[in-house]
C-alpha cells in the first residue's frame, strides 16, 4: 500500500494532526458544555455524576487503544510492517494517559457515591492492572536496545495483555460488584437522558480525535529517528 511508506506516511500524517488536533479541541468544548451545563441533574448522585463525561470515555478508549494496539503487534509478528510496530509504541502512551485518568476520575466519582476512594473490586482492579500492562509495554521497549528484539518481545507482551480488556469490560456482569453496569450498549437503548448520553459521545470522539493527532505526532517523531540515515529524512529536516 501506498501509505505503508515510512516517508509517505510522514508527510500524510503532518497534513491530518492539525485537523485532528482542532476537531478534538472543538469536541472537547461541545461535549464538556453538554456535560457540565445542559445535562440535568442526576435524581440520585446530584452534581457528582458529572465526572461520567470524562470518566466514561477515559475508559472506553484505555480499552480501545490496547485492542488496537494488539491489532498493531500482530500485523507486525505476522507481516513484519515496521509501520505497525511504529504505531503499537506510539499508542501506549497514549493508552496509559487514558488508563489513569479513567482510574483517576473513577476514584473522584467513588468517593461520593460509595463514600471511599478505592475499592478492590474487580472493575477497579483488572482496570490497575491494564495501567501495568500499559507501563510494563513501555517499559520493555525501552530496556532492549535491538529494535527488532524490542518490537517482537512487545508485541507479544500486547497479545498476552489483550485478554485483560474483555475481563475489564464483563467483569461486571461475570462478578458481584460495586460498579454500575454499563449505560450504552450496542443491543439496548441508553438508559440515560438524550443530553446526557450525546455529551458522552461527542466526549468520546474528542478523546479518539485528540488520539489520533498525538499518536501521529508521536509515530512522526519515531520514523524521523529511525529513518534518519534516509535522504528524505535529511531533506526534511534541512527544510525545517
Amino acid at each position: 500500500m501506498k501509505f505503508s511508506s515510512p516517508r509517505n506516511f510522514y508527510f500524510l500524517a503532518g497534513r491530518l494532526i492539525p485537523w485532528c488536533a482542532v476537531a478534538a479541541a472543538v469536541l472537547a468544548l461541545i461535549g464538556l458544555y453538554l456535560g457540565f451545563f445542559v445535562a440535568p441533574t442526576d435524581y440520585r448522585q446530584g452534581d457528582s455524576y458529572r465526572i461520567m463525561f470524562i470518566h466514561v470515555p477515559a475508559a472506553w478508549m484505555s480499552m480501545f487503544i490496547y485492542l488496537v494496539m494488539a491489532g498493531y503487534s500482530v500485523a507486525n509478528l505476522v507481516w513484519n510492517i515496521k509501520l505497525s510496530d511504529v504505531m503499537a509504541g506510539a499508542l501506549a502512551p497514549t493508552g496509559a494517559l487514558f488508563t489513569f485518568i479513567a482510574l483517576w476520575t473513577g476514584a473522584l466519582w467513588g468517593k461520593p457515591t460509595w463514600g471511599t476512594w478505592w475499592v478492590w473490586d474487580m472493575r477497579l482492579t483488572t482496570e490497575l492492572i491494564l495501567l501495568f500492562l500499559y507501563l510494563g509495554y513501555i517499559a520493555l521497549r525501552s530496556a532492549i536496545d535491538d529494535p527488532r528484539r524490542a518490537a517482537r518481545a512487545s508485541a507479544l507482551l500486547a497479545l498476552v495483555g489483550s485478554v485483560n480488556v474483555p475481563i475489564i469490560y464483563f467483569s461486571v456482569k461475570w462478578w458481584n460488584t460495586l460498579h454500575q453496569g454499563a449505560s450504552v450498549s450496542i443491543t439496548k437503548a441508553p438508559t440515560m437522558a438524550a443530553t446526557m448520553f450525546a455529551a458522552m459521545i461527542v466526549m468520546a470522539f474528542a478523546c479518539w480525535m485528540y488520539t489520533i493527532a498525538v499518536v501521529l505526532a508521536r509515530a512522526r517523531a519515531e520514523i524521523l529517528e529511525r529513518e534518519k540515515h534516509m535522504g528524505w529524512v535529511a531533506e526534511v529536516v534541512n527544510g525545517a
